[in-house]
């Protein structure tokens, strides 16, 4: 991996989870303390931060620094949080369907038979 694809990573990252959680840059950068300029640079590519400034930014956002280093195709940790909630709710209903249509098959070949 070379630096300016590691650039792109996080810097696409940052911008990621600042819209995950629905924050316009003006909001990140008063979160920050840093300028709304400062903070497009970064989006942009134009400016790199401090290993301390990455700290800081997954802070507020909310998330372990490495994870601003995870390639993009990778769910946020919260939306895989959410992802497997529902897949256990899915896998319920699911479950209960098809114990629905086991039992009605059931009663329905128990009728046939006694006719």
């Amino acid at each position: 991996m070379t630096e300016d694809e590691l650039r792109t990573i996080v810097r696409t990252n940052i911008k990621r989870y600042r819209t995950y959680r629905q924050w316009t840059q003006a909001q990140l950068a008063e979160k920050l303390g840093i300028s709304v300029n400062f903070l497009c640079d970064v989006e942009n590519g134009k400016r790199w931060i401090s290993p301390a400034s990455m700290v800081k930014f997954a802070y507020i956002l909310n998330i372990e620094p490495y994870e601003l280093f995870k390639p993009a195709d990778t769910p946020p940790p919260v939306v895989s949080g959410l992802l497997s909630k529902y897949n256990d709710e899915v896998i319920q209903a699911f479950s209960t369907s098809l114990k629905q249509v086991y039992e009605y098959f059931q009663a329905y070949l128990t009728e046939e038979f006694e006719e």
